[in-house]
């Protein structure tokens, strides 16, 4: 690959002679991690970056971060220098293991995160509901991360990794610890990214994952590339050909193989019927049992893309935020009248509860003994029921 000085505006990017070499304490060299490496990722593709343990894989992707400078060679990205602040807030991580607040619940963790990229408060809400929607995991919104599986965890990294719509995303691993469903939904939401605009680096040792969904890849080894290209350029095999149609009868492939003998010297390698993948297989399994209505506990399948992650935003969103942001004034408080029944039927306890104690018989001859009443203000009772002293029916005390 030629090395242009040239900064390529269509290029997410751009790598050229990138060398990173740690050293020891006396500045001698210790190893070379990765070895003047050229490479280009253009803008809204899919890029997978391969590898086994110990190729460089992580150590790139920390110099594209800003956490590791180069020891030689250039690095540009998004059109500026890796350690440029202006370059921070476009950018979406993940990395290889989820670092994650033990104590904080899915919601909590995604409003925190929405707050470092200053988002409002009403768009952070939004975003952190369709986000978990999204990952499966908005029936655990409100349970204590420390208390998620490997798989729980990596579902909520990712949505971490796309609270604040990043251009440029960056999966380090992003199926570890997932099952058959949660692999699948990554896959199909890194394809559905790609096509709504978001430019992706993949880098993942399971090597089915980055054929599903890359554009081009490179392999290191060594701190070098050893391998560069599209997926059909990388893995075309040149040796042979297929031809695929419907199951063939014994007599019929060796006819075939008879006019293949004639016409060029060659025979039938082996004829097979064709096998599909194992995890379509066990996707088909699983939406049967979902179709019998077989219920299953932890994270859920995941829902639909989150919408703010749509390319073309309208205008008319801003527009609805704006007026969910107006306070609406609440409407006074009705206290509702007591019931001609429920007065009476009130009247008539409180009426039992208050009668006048009765007078002893040898002071009933005498006019001038005082009247024994209830310890209980009756005006007061009166008043709480509704009755006017003054009205007539009523006892006056």
């Amino acid at each position: 690959m030629a090395r242009n000085s040239q900064i390529s505006t269509d290029l997410a990017v751009q790598a050229v002679g990138l060398t990173k070499v740690f050293t020891d304490f006396w500045m001698r060299a210790k190893a070379v991690a990765v070895d003047g490496i050229d490479f280009e990722i253009r803008q809204h593709e899919i890029f997978g970056l391969l590898g086994p343990n110990g190729s460089g894989k992580s150590t790139t992707i920390k110099m594209i971060l800003g956490l590791l400078r180069p020891t030689h060679g250039r690095l540009t990205v998004l059109g500026h220098t890796p350690d440029d602040v202006k370059v921070k807030s476009r950018i979406g991580y993940l990395p290889e293991e989820s670092y994650l607040y033990r104590f904080l619940n899915p919601m909590e963790t995604l409003d925190y995160y929405g707050k470092l990229f200053g988002l409002d408060r009403r768009v952070r809400r939004r975003r952190c509901e369709e986000l978990l929607e999204m990952v499966g995991l908005n029936q655990v919104g409100r349970r204590q991360v420390g208390e998620f599986s490997k798989g729980m965890a990596r579902r909520l990294g990712l949505a971490q990794a796309l609270v604040n719509d990043p251009d440029f995303l960056i999966l380090d691993e992003p199926t570890s610890g997932l099952d058959p469903i949660g692999t699948r939904q990554v896959k199909d939401l890194l394809l559905e990214l790609g096509r709504r605009g978001k430019t992706i680096l993949l880098s993942s040792h399971l090597l089915s994952d980055v054929e599903d969904v890359c554009d081009r890849m490179v392999v290191l080894y060594g701190g070098k590339i050893r391998a560069s290209g599209s997926g059909d350029e990388l893995l075309e095999d040149s040796d042979h050909t297929v031809i695929q149609t419907q199951r063939l009868l014994p007599e019929t492939i060796s006819k075939i193989e008879k006019v293949l003998q004639d016409s060029q010297g060659l025979g039938i390698e082996s004829a097979h019927a064709p096998r599909q993948k194992l995890e379509d297989l066990f996707m088909k399994i699983v939406e049967q049992a979902k179709a019998e209505q077989l219920s299953n506990s932890g994270a859920l399948h995941g829902g639909k893309t989150a919408a703010f992650l749509a390319e073309d935003a309208t205008d008319g969103v801003g527009l609805v935020e704006s007026l969910a942001a107006t306070p609406v004034a609440k409407p006074a408080k009705v206290v509702k009248p007591i019931q001609s029944k429920e007065k009476a039927s009130a009247a008539n306890v409180l009426n039992e509860l208050v009668k006048e104690a009765p007078i002893p018989a040898e002071k009933t001859r005498n006019v001038n003994a005082p009247h024994v009443a209830s310890d209980v203000d009756r005006g007061v009772l009166d008043g709480l029921l509704g009755n006017d002293p003054k009205s007539p029916g009523s006892k006056s005390s």
